[in-house]
Order: C-alpha cells, then structure tokens, then sequence
C-alpha cells in the first residue's frame, strides 16, 4: 500500500532534519512512499503581525534559512533525482559540520556534493523564481494552520512530529517509524492529540 504524504522542512530544525532523513532512507529502501517536500520557513513563521515579510525585505536570502529553502527547492524543482542527495547535504551543512546556510560558497558546496549544478541553482536564485516558489508555497503551508517542522501532511490533516532519532544505518528502523507517523496521521480524526509529558526513559 503507497502511503502519499507531504514534509515539512527547514534546513534550520535539527528536528526536521531527523524526520527528513529518516524518510530519505526509508525512499533509499524501497518504501512504497510517495512524498511531497513541502518548504515551511521558520524565519516567515516568526515575523510578527504588521513586521514585513521576508519575501518582501531588501536582501530576502540574508534573512536566517532563506537561502538554503531556495537552493533546496530550485534542485527539487531542477533535477529531482538528486533532490535526495542535495537535501541530506543542506541538513548536514547546518548540523553536522556547524555551517552557515546564509553563505552562497556553503550552499554551493553542500548541493555540489551531490552532483547537482550550482549555477543551474544559483540562476534560480538570482532571478527570483526560487524565492517566488518559497513564498507560494510557504503561503499554501500557512493556509493550512501548518506552523512548524517537520508536520506530515496527508489529505486530512496536518500533524506537527517530533522524532529524536536519526537513522541509525538499518532501513527497516527508518520504513517503520516513517510508516507509523504516516499511518497515525491518517488515522481516524477523534485521535487529535498524542503528546508526550515526560522525559524519554
């Protein structure tokens, strides 16, 4: 049974890193998943009532993630196939290696390594087309009542999911929590709220 489901990501969480990472290798598997990489930004999510947008700022892609959501959706959007690799590579930049996703060399560097060509990127980038992308679709998140990362979004309703770990290198770890996030979410609707109040054992 295909399980259809969108993710939300913002290469700034730690915590949507996890989530990504662990449908990146359950994808990488073979997992019977089909997956909507769903940009969600932080930075927009935190400006308050009457402040300007960050789509509308002078330098929008100095603003805290911008830059790396751009890159992120122009090599989703550009070479797909590679979406994969170039998607793990921006979540490592920020919190395996400490880089800072505002810099164009980083980005760059981090997409390069997985095959894809910056340039190619960086034209997105540059004329603006990226950015639009983000906004549009960072807007349609919003609509929703979508207001953090990583939420896994199926045709009923959208879930805010903590996981802490991250893949531990066994494939079937990473179908299984990915299959009962999944199968939670599109669970009867009376199942509202399962949150956790204390500490993991």
């Amino acid at each position: 049974m295909t399980r259809r489901f969108g993710i939300t990501f913002d290469y700034l969480c730690p915590f949507a890193r996890n989530a990504n990472e662990h449908v990146i290798a359950a994808l990488r598997a073979g997992a019977d998943l089909d997956v909507r990489w769903m940009p969600y930004s932080l930075a927009q999510g935190h400006v308050k009532d009457g402040e300007v947008a960050i789509w509308d700022r002078e330098q929008p892609s100095k603003e805290s993630g911008i830059l790396a959501l751009q890159a992120g959706l122009a090599v989703r959007d550009l070479d797909h196939g590679r979406f994969l690799d170039a998607h793990e590579e921006l979540f490592a930049a920020r919190h395996d290696r400490g880089e800072d996703l505002k810099d164009a060399n980083v980005i760059a560097k981090a997409i390069g390594a997985a095959g894809v060509d910056p340039d190619a990127v960086f034209e997105r980038i540059d004329d603006g087309s990226a950015l639009a992308t983000l906004r549009q679709e960072h807007q349609a998140a919003a609509d929703r009542e979508i207001w953090g990362v990583p939420t896994f979004v199926t045709d009923q309703r959208a879930v805010f999911v903590r996981l802490l770990d991250r893949p531990n290198g066994e494939a079937r770890t990473s179908i299984e929590r990915i299959e009962q996030v999944v199968d939670l979410v599109a669970s009867p609707l009376e199942l509202h709220e399962f949150k956790q109040v204390d500490l993991p054992m």
